[in-house]
């Protein structure tokens, strides 16, 4: 794609980047097979291929208008059209680019930047999300269905083990999961310990930095990611951990691009670069452990009859961070007999926030992914993002958990 950059982006950090990606896309549209927004609405521009010629046009100077920006807000950032993409078009950074030049050239309406502004300082500092959170449990028959939606009930986080291993790892303990669901990361600690493993939460760390810098407040996102750096850096600096755990893909697919993110920021670049590269999805944790793992459970219920558990794999996972079958594997280790169901690269809806800015599109690709999921047969749903498992549980009275918290049950029997 042949680009003429405009002066204010040409030669920017954003720009050289824009500028690579928007040249290496072909207009071949096998992205719009795969885009979850093209197949509900079925608009070019609700599209991959069409939301890429209208950033273009934004960067080569056009003036960017309301409908430029809703057509960019429907995006739901999964990234399925760059697993699709055959010339490796990274879509996801493009549209942050354009996202961010675009929010800076067209006003909002009121109640929107409200709502906007509200989500992005609120979500993000788990000390005023958690007793909110609870509030709202109570309050839940009279909120509006899209807060209703991800004030499911929290199951109780359980035992967190405290003996002592050479091996350590840490653990991101994040904003709204230790609210929405404490067991997730419980479970995990657990797990570890039985396998040897020390997981540790450093007290300082808190959001990703996923929240606001997809809401357009880049600059905010990027202070999370410092602080998270400053916080992790002790335990990396000193040797004293081997891996960064994310127990979230969400968190885990923007952990991983800090390197990346900060790159242009001298006083965190090479910080930056050595914690994405510690960090690992849990997925790819526990692979190392399938042979313990599945003696452990061959010995806790021997015999037992398994039921069938379906795997919703984020997109965060499958297409952000290009992890396939890892899940699997550990859960089949376990005894758990686990399944795909059909379509099962397309979104869910949840995004982040995007089910609270847009519940219309999000319940259709839910209650969509929920058909799909039911006719597998199985009694359990399990997926490996918090935000995935809020939204689908809000739709469907199968239970709808975390697989980590199925590998645990199993090594205890």
């Amino acid at each position: 794609m042949q680009t003429n950059l405009a002066d204010f982006i040409k030669g920017t950090p954003d720009g050289v980047e824009a500028e690579a990606i928007l040249r290496a896309c072909v207009h071949c549209g096998f992205c719009t097979a795969t885009c979850p927004t093209y197949q509900l609405l079925g608009d070019e521009l609700d599209g991959p291929r069409g939301r890429i010629y209208l950033i273009k046009q934004v960067l080569e100077g056009a003036e960017p208008t309301r409908k430029t920006q809703l057509h960019l807000d429907r995006c739901l950032t999964c990234r399925n059209c760059e697993s699709t993409c055959p010339s490796g078009v990274r879509y996801g950074r493009l549209a942050d680019i354009g996202r961010k030049v675009i929010e800076a050239r067209v006003p909002r309406p009121a109640g929107e930047r409200i709502k906007r502004a509200t989500l992005k300082e609120f979500l993000p500092r788990a000390a005023l999300f958690k007793p909110a959170f609870r509030a709202g449990q109570v309050a839940r028959p009279l909120l509006p269905s899209a807060l209703r939606d991800k004030l499911q009930p929290a199951r109780a986080a359980g035992r967190w083990p405290t003996r002592e291993h050479a091996r350590k790892m840490l653990v991101l303990e994040g904003c709204v999961q230790p609210a929405m669901a404490p067991n997730i990361n419980a479970a995990t600690a657990r797990v570890l310990d039985a396998l040897g493993v020390q997981l540790v939460a450093a007290p300082k760390a808190g959001c990703c930095g996923a929240v606001r810098f997809h809401m357009n407040d880049q600059a905010g996102g990027l202070d999370d990611m410092r602080r998270n750096v400053d916080a992790w850096w002790p335990y990396v600096a000193e040797k004293r951990v081997e891996a960064i755990v994310m127990t979230a893909s969400g968190c885990g697919v923007t952990v991983k691009e800090y390197g990346h993110l900060l790159a242009h920021d001298p006083a965190y670049a090479d910080k930056a670069a050595r914690i994405s590269a510690l960090t690992r999805d849990l997925s790819e944790i526990l692979p190392e452990f399938e042979g313990e793992i599945a003696t452990a459970f061959s010995r806790s219920v021997a015999g037992r009859s398994r039921e069938r558990v379906a795997f919703h794999p984020p997109c965060t996972l499958q297409h952000g961070q290009q992890i396939r079958g890892k899940v699997e594997g550990v859960l089949r280790a376990a005894g758990v007999d686990v399944v795909l169901c059909a379509e099962s690269h397309l979104c869910c809806g949840s995004a982040g926030t995007y089910s609270m800015l847009h519940p219309e599109i999000a319940h259709q690709l839910r209650d969509r992914k929920l058909a799909n999921l039911a006719a597998t047969g199985a009694g359990e749903i399990v997926s490996a993002n918090v935000g995935c498992i809020a939204h689908l549980q809000s739709g469907t009275g199968t239970p709808v958990t975390h697989w980590i918290e199925l590998v645990d049950r199993a090594l205890a029997g």
